[in-house]
């Protein structure tokens, strides 16, 4: 057990950045356990966990800054959940090398959105029908993304805010780690269920994306995003690039953990 102690660091520093850009710590958390030689159900499942206690701390940070909107929050959340048990349920049968080749697409999705997000546009919008659907469509493919993958789904519901519903950034990151709640949530219940997770590792990275979530809210209020961004973009894709090559050499890093 002391020897994982390692986790709550890494789950402090992926908890502060999912909580200031809305995504979930897991595109920091997974890669490390991925590399580590972390089966990919045990990486997706055990991120998981810390994406719950950063959603979780997230939430109330921002509810006590009053920047996130409920209504829609609680909604996208709901939507999610379906999703969220099929990616649990679809993780059980993927092999290494191809979770690491669609991991590493979602790194690059990742970085991309992380770079442009201050450019995204922010007017409102008026919900039509389309939209809704869409809406819909989009909340059930991030609940099979956050499960399948760990991440918490923000990546698909922070640009659906701000681009699709004319959100300010500013209110979609915070709406963004309530609707994870919902989906993270839900996926660790399917997970557990399935046996996936090492629940002393999750309680350590839990804990420090806890710690985590909280530093992380209050520093988005303060902190400049423009070499944040060029910082965690290249970090990724860095990651990106290994997760690829590790993929095709058919490399894996073991601390011995299993």
């Amino acid at each position: 057990m002391i020897e994982q102690i390692w986790l709550i660091p890494l789950g402090f520093a992926a908890g502060v950045l999912g909580s200031m850009i809305g995504l979930g710590g897991g595109i920091i958390v997974v890669p490390i356990l991925t590399f580590l030689g972390f089966p990919p159900t045990t990486a997706a499942s055990n991120s998981l966990f810390a994406a719950l206690s950063n959603s979780i701390a997230s939430t109330i940070s921002y509810t006590r800054q009053k920047r996130i909107d409920y209504s829609l929050g609680v909604k996208l959340g709901l939507l999610s959940i379906p999703g969220t048990v099929l990616g649990a349920l679809f993780s059980s049968d993927v092999s290494s090398d191809l979770f690491k080749i669609l991991f590493g697409l979602v790194l690059i999705a990742s970085a991309i959105y992380i770079f442009v997000r201050r450019n995204l546009e922010s007017k409102q919008k008026k919900l039509t029908k389309q939209l809704l659907f869409f809406s819909i469509f989009a909340s059930f493919f991030a609940g099979i993304i956050s499960s399948f993958f760990g991440i918490g789904g923000g990546i698909i519901f922070v640009p659906l805010m701000v681009v699709g519903m004319g959100m300010m950034m500013k209110k979609a990151a915070p709406t963004s780690q309530l609707i994870l709640l919902f989906a993270s949530l839900s996926g660790v219940i399917v997970h557990s269920f399935l046996g996936h997770p090492d629940f002393i590792q999750s309680g350590f990275l839990a804990l420090g994306s806890f710690i985590g979530g909280f530093v992380g809210a209050r520093l988005s209020l303060e902190i400049k995003e423009k070499f944040l961004q060029i910082l965690v973009s290249i970090v990724i894709l860095i990651a990106a690039i290994k997760l690829f090559f590790d993929s095709a050499t058919g490399n894996s890093f073991s601390l011995g953990f299993f």
